[in-house]
């Protein structure tokens, strides 16, 4: 069956009524649990298929959507909230396509899962260099969940007071810079540091929030102020207080966050309007282009150049360290 041709739902709905498996020819085992068709082939081999996944969990309240219908619902909203933010995203991407312009960076920080939309803006197909992520592994890389380098740690570091202010001693920072803070909640304490001393440097700061949720969340930093009260410019994911989008009947708390969506829509949007500011002012670098869209020789070409683009703003960010002003 051609799932891809028929769409999500009618592909779901056509696995229902699937002919036997290869395996099932074969003498494997097929057994049927809640909707989840199992075959276990005698070689070892297993594949899963999921019935009526379109149809409405039969356990919701009547009128109630279904976990499909909440997440897509829940996605749409936060593509229109995003979509009524289009002057403040304009002026964050003026602020941006001014640093890049100047022959600097505009700095990017986020801890925890947020550094996820650090990556999103560089270095990726489509994307184009004059963005400085500051990914700082203590505070992210956390794959491991619990043990070494575990969720624990990053989110006990991501409170401390005065983390912020090590990481960008590592830096020559101008005030031609400028710089987006990426936070979910907006409390952690290394993002709010981050942004104040950015700002005491003379750099405007675009904080990246998710409004509803840095409204419901309580500060951890000791003075008790949040990153939009250090940011020159707020954007917001869309995303709702605790984050989760989608309600389970008989499940206490929702899952599936939504900020990562909204904010994928953000920090592309911001990217987009940047390059049509650059490409107008005929100071585009050069993009990350695929080889399937440039060909594989251009493609490479412009991979290298855009990695030495980046090498040399970044050299400038050391350039004065140590130095007298």
């Amino acid at each position: 069956m051609d799932v891809a041709s028929k769409g999500w739902g009618a592909g779901f709905s056509g696995l229902q009524s699937a002919e036997p498996s290869f395996m099932d020819a074969m003498g494997g085992v097929r057994r049927e649990e809640k909707g989840i068709v199992i075959n276990a082939g005698p070689g070892g081999q297993t594949s899963i298929k999921v019935k009526n996944m379109s149809q409405p969990d039969q356990d919701l309240p009547a009128g109630t959507p279904d976990a499909w219908q909440q997440w897509t619902d829940g996605c749409q909203a936060l593509l229109e909230k995003v979509s009524g933010q289009r002057e403040p995203i304009e002026q964050a991407a003026g602020w941006f396509a001014g640093s890049i312009q100047a022959g600097r960076m505009v700095h990017l920080f986020g801890a925890g899962h947020s550094r996820m939309l650090v990556e999103e803006i560089w270095p990726r197909y489509g994307s184009f260099p004059g963005f400085h992520p500051i990914v700082e592994l203590s505070l992210t890389y956390h794959n491991q969940v619990v043990g070494a380098n575990g969720q624990r740690q990053a989110m006990f570091l991501e409170a401390q007071s005065g983390l912020a202010e090590r990481i960008l001693r590592n830096f020559d920072l101008r005030e031609e810079d400028s710089a987006l803070v990426i936070s979910s909640s907006g409390c952690n304490t290394v993002s709010i540091e981050m942004a104040q001393l950015f700002r005491q440097r003379g750099i405007r700061v675009v904080a990246l929030v998710s409004l509803e949720h840095c409204r419901a969340s309580t500060s951890r930093s000791p003075a008790g102020d949040k990153l939009v009260d250090h940011a020159d410019l707020v954007l917001d994911t869309g995303a709702p207080a605790g984050d989760a989008v989608v309600s389970i009947p008989g499940l206490a708390t929702p899952v599936c966050p939504g900020s990562t969506i909204g904010g994928a829509m953000v920090v592309n949007a911001i990217k987009a309007s940047c390059a049509s500011l650059l490409v107008a002012a005929d100071a585009m670098p050069p993009v990350l282009t695929a080889s399937c869209l440039a060909g594989e020789e251009r493609s490479h070409e412009l991979f290298e150049a855009a990695y030495d683009e980046h090498a040399r703003r970044l050299a400038r960010l050391f350039e004065g360290l140590g130095l007298e002003s």
